[in-house]
C-alpha cells in the first residue's frame, strides 16, 4: 500500500502562485510515476501533471508553463509550482501514484482545496 498526504492548498488571488506537496509512504518500489490531478465543481477529475521514474513529464494544455512538477527522492515528496493562478484554477488538487508491478494499482490522496478568487 502507499499513503498519499497532500498540503499547501488554500485561498489566493488570480495572478498569485501556491505550491502544493505530496508525501508518499509505504510501498514505494516499482511505483512508475506520480502526478497531480483536479475535480472542479461538476466537472471530471482531470490529470494535469505526471513524473515519471526517469524525471520526465507530462502536462495538460491548461496547465502547460504555468504549472512545474518536480520531486524530492529523499523525501518521497512530490511537488506542484502553480504560477499566474486563475478562477479556472479552482479544484480540489489530488496526488496519484501508479505503479505496474507486481500489478497495476493507482493511489489517490485525500485531496486538498485550492482556491483562485479574481
Amino acid at each position: 500500500q502507499v499513503q498519499l498526504v497532500e498540503s499547501g492548498g488554500g485561498l489566493v488571488q488570480a495572478g498569485e502562485s501556491l505550491r502544493l506537496s505530496c508525501a508518499a509512504s509505504g510501498s514505494l518500489s516499482s511505483i512508475n510515476a506520480m502526478g497531480w490531478y483536479r475535480q472542479a465543481p461538476g466537472k471530471q477529475r482531470e490529470l494535469i501533471a505526471l513524473i515519471w521514474i526517469d524525471d520526465s513529464t507530462n502536462y495538460a494544455d491548461s496547465v502547460k508553463g504555468r504549472f512545474t512538477i518536480s520531486r524530492d527522492n529523499a523525501k518521497n515528496t512530490v511537488y506542484l509550482q502553480m504560477n499566474s493562478l486563475n478562477p479556472e484554477d479552482t479544484a480540489v488538487y489530488y496526488c496519484y501514484a501508479v505503479r505496474n508491478k507486481p500489478a497495476y494499482e493507482q493511489y489517490w490522496g485525500q485531496g486538498t482545496q485550492v482556491t483562485v478568487s479574481s
